[in-house]
Order: C-alpha cells, then sequence, then structure tokens
C-alpha cells in the first residue's frame, strides 16, 4: 500500500489520545481546515463533469488550506470517489494531501493481513465480490480502525470519528485570535441516514456548516431541493412538500409514513439553511448566482 499508516484503537478510545498520537507518531501538522465527508456507503455512479468537478473543487480546497480530509475509509461509494480524486492529484504527485480514513475495523476485509504490533504488512487490496467485507481504499495516508468486536458491521466508527473531529476544532490554532480549527461537512449522494448526519451538524455547538454536491443523487439532491425551495425557518408550500414527499418514497423505497419522518428531519435542517451550502464544486456554490428570494 506504499507506506500508509494505521492503527487499530477500541471504539471508546478518547479522542485526546488519538490526536496526540496523529501529531506525535504520525507527525503531522495540525490542519487548518477538516473536511469531513459523509454520503452513499453503497456504490454509485457520478457523471463524469460534476466527478470532475468534485475532485477538482475538493483537491483545491484541501491543498489551499492544509486541509485534513476524513472518510469512512473503505473503497466503496463516496469514499471512492474521494480516493478516486486523490489518486488523480498524486499521479501529478504536487504534495501530499492528508486523507484518514476512519473505519469499523470489522468491516475490513483481509484485516488478518493488518494484525499485530509496529509492524510493516502487505495489504491486498483486490476485493472478494462475494464478501460482504470492504477493502480498505489505498488513496487514503493514513487508517484510524476502530474495534468493538462486531464483524461485518458499521458503527464502531461512529462516535469515535464524531469526538475526534469535535477535539480537532478545539485545537488552536492561531494562539493570537484563540481560533478553533474549522470543520465543515461534505455530503455526497447518501441514504436517508445522511440526512441524519446533517442535521447532527448543524444541531453541533458550534454548528458545523455543510456543503452539499448538488447532481450527486438521492440524499444530496433532496436537501438541495428542500433548499431551494423552503423559506427561513424551514417552511415550504404544499404543493412543494407533496412533491417532496413523494420524491422522498420513490428514492428510498419508503412508506408514506416513513417519508414523512424524514421529511420532518428535512425541515429541521432547513431551519438552519443559513448553513447550508448548495454546491456542484466545493469552491463554488450556487448560492451567489441565484437571486433571493426563490419563486
Amino acid at each position: 500500500m506504499g507506506g500508509l499508516l494505521y492503527i487499530r484503537v477500541s471504539y471508546d478510545t478518547k479522542p485526546d489520545a488519538l490526536l496526540h498520537l496523529m501529531v506525535k507518531d504520525w507527525q503531522l501538522e495540525l490542519p487548518k481546515l477538516l473536511i469531513s465527508v459523509h454520503g452513499g456507503l453503497q456504490n454509485f455512479e457520478m457523471q463524469p463533469k460534476l466527478k470532475q468537478v468534485f475532485g477538482k473543487g475538493l483537491i483545491k480546497a484541501a491543498m489551499t488550506t492544509g486541509a485534513w480530509i476524513f472518510t469512512g475509509g473503505v473503497s466503496t461509494g463516496v469514499i471512492r470517489h474521494v480516493g478516486d480524486a486523490l489518486k488523480d492529484h498524486s499521479s501529478k504527485s504536487r504534495g501530499r494531501i492528508c486523507a484518514i480514513g476512519i473505519a469499523p475495523w470489522g468491516i475490513v476485509e483481509n484485516k488478518e493481513d493488518l494484525i499485530g504490533r509496529d509492524v510493516t504488512r502487505v495489504y491486498q487490496t483486490m476485493s472478494n465480490p462475494l464478501s460482504k467485507l470492504s477493502v480498505l481504499n489505498s488513496s487514503h495516508t493514513h487508517f484510524i480502525l476502530a474495534d468493538n468486536g462486531t464483524l461485518g458491521k458499521y458503527g464502531a466508527e461512529v462516535k469515535l470519528r464524531r469526538q475526534l473531529e469535535k477535539h480537532i476544532s478545539l485545537q488552536k490554532i492561531n494562539t493570537r485570535l484563540g481560533q478553533g480549527v474549522p470543520v465543515v461537512g461534505l455530503i455526497v449522494e447518501g441514504g436517508p441516514n445522511v440526512i441524519s448526519i446533517v442535521l447532527e451538524c448543524l444541531r453541533e455547538e458550534p454548528p458545523l456548516p455543510v456543503v452539499v454536491c448538488d447532481g450527486s443523487g438521492r440524499a444530496s439532491d433532496i436537501l438541495s431541493f428542500a433548499h431551494k425551495y423552503s423559506e427561513e425557518g424551514g417552511i415550504i408550500s404544499e404543493s412543494l412538500r407533496d412533491q417532496l414527499l413523494v420524491t422522498i418514497q420513490k428514492t428510498f423505497s419508503y412508506s408514506r409514513n416513513q417519508a414523512h419522518q424524514l421529511f420532518v428531519i428535512l425541515m429541521e435542517c432547513m431551519k438552519k439553511k443559513e448553513l447550508v451550502r448548495i454546491s456542484d464544486s466545493i469552491g463554488k456554490t450556487h448560492q451567489e448566482a441565484e437571486p433571493k428570494g426563490y419563486a
């Protein structure tokens, strides 16, 4: 895997211990920005144009700010698209971007190859098509593998990642101004749980702003639609509300009742819509281009 660093930790490892390891043992410099990527874990296609714009935007944002990118680490769904952008960038070798995959140990294919202390391992990134497990995405630079004893399940990493992001956000990078590290959520495609993740970001103290990749599909497109047509305070007209409910039902094969529950979460997000930016690349957003006051 070309010298990638990884550590297997208990799911309840304290974030200060983890950050200490990252800075001391991995010799990483604290980032000026943390881009936390969330989205679909199932594989999905991105239109080539969007994929190119997305990749360029992500790399540019990371390079110009000295950012860390956090992802789920395995080579599926949105993480694969991030990996492709990183791979494309490193093939032109314009400086290394720190991309850290935080994955549940129990989901990692060929994990037995990684067991050991202070060892160098050869890791096989070919996945077994019949397996329920996933291989790590080798375009990342580091991996944190969270172990809670489960196999083949996500979840062990969720709280660990959230606490680590929070801890990083509190680190003072500019001591004179006493500023912490800004964290931004990047949402690409995604299932229904991604809409809940957005709400959690917006409810953080202080809230984490979110950039939604419009046109990437499913949750992202639903968020974009709601953002475009809702007014301040998350209010939406009856006819558009019905249109959204139908879209949610179709997109996620939901019952009317399930769709309504997700709609409620979506509208909670829209109460803080000033923290949500809709974008087809990370650098440029539609909002600047669109006149205020939506039809």
